[in-house]
């Protein structure tokens, strides 16, 4: 049996490599996602104080530290049994959304876009945001740059650091929002509306625009029909912020509707012993391996899942968009993994209207922006929705707030057995009778790139040294040898 390696994955967070299993003819056997690190960040929050955990856990990830801080801050205010005032809840939620407009943006500029704007067949070194920039011109760049540097300084500002901010925190935020302030966030705020747009635009321009991009979002390698999941508010509409969790089967119908707290009724962590990366699947379901359809209980909770389980966008702009993708690729659910990168879009705009409508707010620079934990602590839940999926914060503390137990479950790992289906089936659609090219295996990289996977703040292991298990098997999957230490 031959091996394709991929080593490493490329335009990701974290590290990782495919491996791709051939047959004798020369097809695709199987294809693995492996991701070989080490974090352990559940364990390393046993002991601290909770107050610390909206500070400490945004050092999981340096893409999307404001998720985790939102997540932890939420969790420490159940934690707590703290209702946030107004004012503090627009702040969150007006801070949120603005990370949002710069961490889609990267993902579409310089992660996922170098795919569809230079083509899977570029060569590897022009594949990146520099070539991206040189086809289609400075200007772009630009307001590329331009719009990511102003989120990061309103995030910055409102939150402490433009990296790892340390702004929410339990009971609210560490400080409210003058006139000043204020001021800039609605002018950058207008800028946003217009850079969604824009990007739309490119998208439609650059890949809906081109046949060969359309037929191979369509294609059958790479659609999975699985169940999705996603927050929706109170009229089933997209919220990355609060809400309660929905998930749809793969017809469209609801599976369920749950609150944060209730997570664990609805979500078993399975484990593999070839990964580092649970496979979180829905308990009503359960775990009937690496195979999709409503007998399986894997879902996806990526921005199409979101749109998915929705019933549209809660901002005008928006919901057109929304409304137009789901028409051009006949109707919800939409199960063609590629188009996660249209889904990514409609939440930039999304994401910028909802940014506008939260400044407008006459409370957003209320002086109520924190109140002060006075209950014995105990034990909370807070989820939010990060860029790639649905995020898990659960605490557990004894009376004096020390963190007793603590249980993550990021986006990525939501995500990481629709990962591995998702790629298999790529490479199976791509590699006949052995034939492989560079440009072929980029367009699997593009399977798992489609979920921007951050596997660094996704990988979960005791503390102690790694352990170590290899399998061998004959050409016809059957285990030779077995070593473990």
């Amino acid at each position: 049996m031959k091996t394709i390696t991929i080593d490493p994955i490329t335009r990701l967070e974290g590290h990782g490599k495919i491996s791709i299993f051939l047959d004798d003819q020369g097809d695709v056997a199987d294809a693995y996602v492996q991701i070989p690190e080490l974090r352990g960040f559940e364990k390393f929050c046993v002991g601290r104080p909770v107050e610390e955990m909206s500070r400490i856990t945004t050092r999981i990830c340096g893409v999307c530290p404001e998720a985790h801080m939102m997540a932890s801050a939420k969790t420490c205010d159940a934690v707590y049994h703290i209702d946030l005032p107004r004012t503090a809840k627009l702040l969150r939620e007006l801070l949120y959304v603005i990370f949002y407009v710069t961490d889609h943006s990267t993902h579409f500029y310089a992660l996922g876009g170098p795919d569809f704007v230079m083509g899977p067949d570029a060569p590897a070194a022009q594949r990146n945001i520099l070539g991206v920039i040189h086809k289609v011109g400075v200007e772009i760049g630009r307001k590329v740059i331009e719009t990511r540097g102003a989120c990061h300084e309103l995030i910055k500002m409102m939150a402490g650091k433009s990296v790892h901010p340390i702004g929410a925190i339990p009971g609210g935020m560490s400080k409210g929002m003058n006139r000043e302030e204020l001021d800039k966030v609605l002018a950058a705020g207008k800028a946003a509306v217009e850079f969604a747009k824009f990007s739309i635009g490119i998208f439609n321009q650059i890949v809906l625009g081109n046949k060969a991009y359309v037929d191979l979002i369509l294609s059958d390698g790479f659609t999975h029909r699985t169940y999705n999941m996603g927050l929706v508010d109170a009229r089933n509409h997209v919220n990355f912020y609060d809400g309660d969790i929905r998930v749809t089967g793969p017809d469209g119908g609801e599976l369920a509707k749950f609150k944060p707290a209730d997570y664990l009724e609805h979500i078993v962590e399975h484990v593999e012993p070839w990964s580092y990366l649970k496979f979180p699947v829905l308990r009503k379901v359960g775990w009937k391996g690496l195979v999709d359809g409503p007998q399986s209980g894997i879902y996806k909770a990526t921005p199409l899942s979101r749109l998915n389980v929705s019933d549209g966008m809660a901002t005008p702009l928006a919901n057109e968009e929304h409304d137009r993708m789901y028409k051009t690729l006949g109707g919800k659910p939409v199960h063609q993994t590629l188009a996660t990168h249209w889904a990514r879009l409609v939440e930039i705009l999304y994401a910028a209207e909802r940014w506008m409508e939260l400044a407008s707010d006459p409370d957003i620079t209320g002086p109520d922006f924190r109140v002060v934990p006075t209950q014995t602590p105990d034990e909370g839940v807070g989820v939010v929705e990060a860029p790639r999926g649905t995020l898990y914060h659960h605490y557990k503390t004894d009376k004096q707030g020390i963190v007793q137990e603590a249980n993550l479950i990021v986006g990525t790992t939501n995500n990481n057995a629709a990962i591995n289906l998702s790629v298999k089936k790529a490479a199976q659609a791509l590699i006949k009778k052995g034939h492989v090219t560079d440009g072929i295996l980029n367009t699997v990289e593009m399977a798992f790139r489609a979920y921007d996977p951050c596997f660094g703040c996704a990988t979960h292991a005791w503390p102690g040294q790694g352990a170590f298990h290899v399998r061998l098997f004959d050409h016809e999957g059957n285990i030779i040898k077995d070593l473990r230490r």
